[in-house]
């Protein structure tokens, strides 16, 4: 019984992502594997082999396989398919992408967005929007895992010592091609690695004003941008600020929740953080249930002041 880990990466280096589902995987099984798919990625590949816990890298490059499109990186999964009891990749929009064609080739169903093992057939994950928790037992000779990175703490990005082995690619079916990516560019540390977020809400009113008191908090905290559905809806920022169920999952050490309710949608992709603040006009929000330092008070007012008084 083994355990193969699908790694994201962009060649150069593997995203943090892939700590999380390595950890996921190492309670599956004591033997985990890492697959990294790409070209000219052998930067990645060892990376990957530092991972502490990991057997060995199975590295396949191949120029088809440079932006880890669905289909050619699901022909090389199926190819390795057969050695493994498990396979997992981190919930993302990448492992979102393949892990789904994966299955239904294998003809097994998926499990999404696991946030717990509780043994190597038996898993939990968060239905409706979080406020349950399914536990699903599957009986499938290959389980398809998605991981939902928040749930486990990233194994060790040192310490292994892991062999790499070099495989052929499968053969492409040239079925999709790589046109292009458009990239948001920031200073600013990405959302779902950052150890702390600052997010607007409606209540801001305007992007204008989402610019002028979120902008300069966040900057004070070295913190990354976020927002509620609400606020990406209104136009305020773009969608890739959106924090929640629809939006992007996060954990970071500290979440600063300004002006924002705390709809369902909202509280699924953040509840899991560590220290939640929360500042609302409004002393029923929902926001405060799940906050563990609530003000309430005038944005307008007490963010410039908080933001002063970080200096």
């Amino acid at each position: 019984m083994a355990a193969l880990v699908i790694a994201e990466h962009d060649n150069l280096s593997l995203k943090a992502a892939t700590l999380n589902a390595v950890a996921a995987a190492l309670q599956c099984s004591p033997e985990v594997d890492i697959l990294v798919a790409g070209s000219q990625s052998d930067p990645a590949a060892q990376a990957a082999a530092q991972i502490a816990g990991v057997r060995k890298v199975i590295q396949i490059d191949a120029p088809n396989l440079v932006d880890q499109l669905a289909e050619p990186l699901a022909a090389q999964i199926l190819a390795l398919a057969s050695s493994y009891t498990h396979v997992l990749a981190p919930a993302t929009a990448n492992g979102k992408n393949v892990l789904p064609r994966v299955a239904a080739k294998l003809d097994v169903a998926q499990l999404s967005d696991v946030t717990k093992i509780v043994s190597p057939d038996t898993f939990e994950r968060p239905i409706y929007a979080g406020n349950a928790i399914a536990t699903v037992q599957s009986s499938d000779p290959i389980k398809i895992i998605t991981v939902r990175t928040t749930g486990f703490d990233p194994a060790s990005a040192a310490g292994g010592s892991a062999a790499i082995e070099k495989h052929a690619a499968a053969a492409d079916a040239g079925k999709s091609a790589f046109v292009g990516r458009e990239l948001t560019k920031s200073d600013r540390p990405e959302l779902t690695a950052a150890k702390i977020i600052v997010s607007g809400g409606r209540g801001l009113g305007s992007g204008e004003k989402y610019q002028e008191l979120i902008a300069p908090l966040a900057d004070k905290l070295g913190a990354a941008l976020g927002a509620s559905r609400a606020a990406v809806d209104a136009g305020y920022v773009p969608n890739d600020y959106q924090v929640g169920q629809t939006g992007k999952i996060v954990a970071p050490q500290l979440y600063v929740a300004v002006g924002i309710s705390g709809a369902i949608q909202h509280l699924a992709g953040m509840k899991d953080s560590k220290v939640i603040v929360a500042i609302n006009k409004d002393p029923e929000a929902p926001i405060f249930s799940v906050a563990d330092y609530g003000l309430v008070a005038d944005l307008f007012t007490a963010v410039p002041e908080l933001t002063k008084a970080l200096g």
